[in-house]
């Protein structure tokens, strides 16, 4: 400030000398003051337009330098000009971490959605797009309302009563593929909403297997139970001759196999979902299995249908597997003995080893029984799910063994495969990755 007085000072004195010396004698006062005035107005001149330069220059928006000489409005620009840089800086800084924030965000599993004091969308993330179908150049400050037509979450928003979640559908539901969303309203800032959602099809998926396991191994237990518990009852009660007591001894002793089988079932599966994956450092000798598997199968045939049925073994490639010894073995009995189960006497069974053109490990069991519905296929290997419950309960059947085949073959990278006709038989193979494999 004091350079800017002095300069318009100095400009004055100047402009008074140069008139008073220009003046040659004639009226020097009044020259001296018309050169005071003249100085005066080329500083204002030059003053005002150094302030059009700083004006164009804040206008610009621009940080970059700004060359306005010495004085008053270079030293405001270069203030000006450094406020402007800590601006700049600090507006980077807040996008920086609204970006990170924003990134945070969409690595979330959990959709999120922000609404703003009417319900419509400000910003969702990709999980959100997903659960709710919505489209970033379509659906912004769309009423979320309008999008997702949902009865319980119009009435869980309009109750304005936050403070549980919402179980509604997702919008790929459909009757043989549901798919559940949990749906929460947390309210901020004011009057807007935070919108998290969750798929739980999983989750309710797994905790209605939960109940169905519970309530099917108390119905597979309870039945054997009341009736050895009825025929222990007869044996008290009544008097009885030796061929209806051994009769009725024979008939208990059918029962408590039952549930040893289904004991042995449920503890094999405990231990196979328990128990860490196979390491591959064993390797099972698919062709000595197949042998014993044969032996075991020639007995169980014969204990069920009085004779041995035609069951037939070929071992296309002496192949090995890595793997554990005793699972491989029960996954593959297990499918043998359903084969067994389900063919009836007269008819054969096809039980085949071989390596696949793509170099994979390819075990098939293909029987000649009743088939199995389309509709069934895909349900097959749930514990429990039987096609027809009267006729594997009379071979004696868990309603385990497919279970079982499907956690070991996911133990050991393996792949079921289920083809079915009715009336002509079914094929259940078991294919094997070709790392998993080792000639001998």
């Amino acid at each position: 400030m004091f350079f800017r007085v002095l300069s318009f000072l100095l400009l004055q004195v100047l402009g008074g000398v140069l008139g008073y010396l220009l003046a040659g004698g004639h009226l020097p006062v009044w020259c001296a003051l018309a050169g005071v005035v003249t100085g005066s107005l080329v500083w204002l001149l030059v003053d005002a337009v150094r302030g059009v330069r700083f004006m164009r220059w804040l206008q610009s928006g621009e940080s970059t330098e700004l060359s306005l000489g010495y004085g008053f409005w270079s030293e405001v620009a270069e203030r000006t000009r450094r406020q402007m840089r800590s601006r700049e800086r600090r507006v980077a800084e807040a996008d920086t971490k609204l970006q990170d924030f924003l990134a945070a965000l969409q690595a979330s599993p959990n959709g999120v959605v922000l609404l703003d004091t009417n319900g419509r969308i400000e910003w969702f993330n990709q999980m959100a797009a997903q659960h709710f179908g919505f489209d970033a150049r379509r659906d912004m400050l769309q009423h979320f309302g309008n999008l997702v037509r949902d009865p319980g979450f119009a009435t869980y928003y309009s109750g304005h009563d936050f403070s549980h979640g919402l179980v509604m559908p997702g919008r790929e539901n459909t009757g043989s593929k549901p798919v559940r969303l949990s749906v929460h309203l947390h309210p901020y800032g004011e009057g807007r909403n935070l919108l998290l959602s969750r798929d739980i099809t999983a989750l309710e998926q797994a905790d209605a297997m939960r109940r169905d396991f519970v309530a099917n191994v108390s119905h597979e237990i309870r039945t054997p139970l009341t009736v050895l518990a009825g025929f222990v009852e007869t044996l008290q009660t009544l008097p009885l001759d030796e061929q209806e007591r051994q009769s009725y001894l024979n008939l208990m002793s059918q029962q408590s196999s039952r549930m040893q089988s289904l004991v042995n079932d449920l503890l094999t599966l405990s231990k196979l979902e328990g128990s860490p994956a196979p390491s591959g450092a064993d390797l099972v000798d698919m062709v000595q299995l197949l042998q014993q598997c044969k032996q075991e199968a020639h007995s169980l045939s014969s204990l069920l249908w009085g004779k041995p049925q035609d069951i037939q073994f070929f071992v296309s490639d002496a192949v090995a597997v890595t793997g554990s010894p005793s699972e491989l073995h029960s996954a593959v009995f297990n499918l043998i003995a359903n084969a067994i189960r389900y063919t009836p006497a007269d008819k054969n069974i096809v039980v085949h080893w071989r390596k696949t053109a793509e170099g994979d490990g390819e075990l098939s069991v293909q029987d000649t029984g009743p088939g199995i519905a389309p509709e069934h296929v895909p349900r097959l290997t749930e514990r429990f799910y039987r096609v027809d419950r009267s006729r594997s309960r009379e071979t004696g059947g868990t309603g385990l063994g497919l279970a079982i085949v499907k956690h070991v073959a996911q133990r050991h990278g393996a792949e079921l495969l289920i083809e079915s006709v009715p009336g002509r038989g079914s094929k259940f193979t078991l294919r094997f990755r070709a790392a998993r494999l080792r000639i001998q």
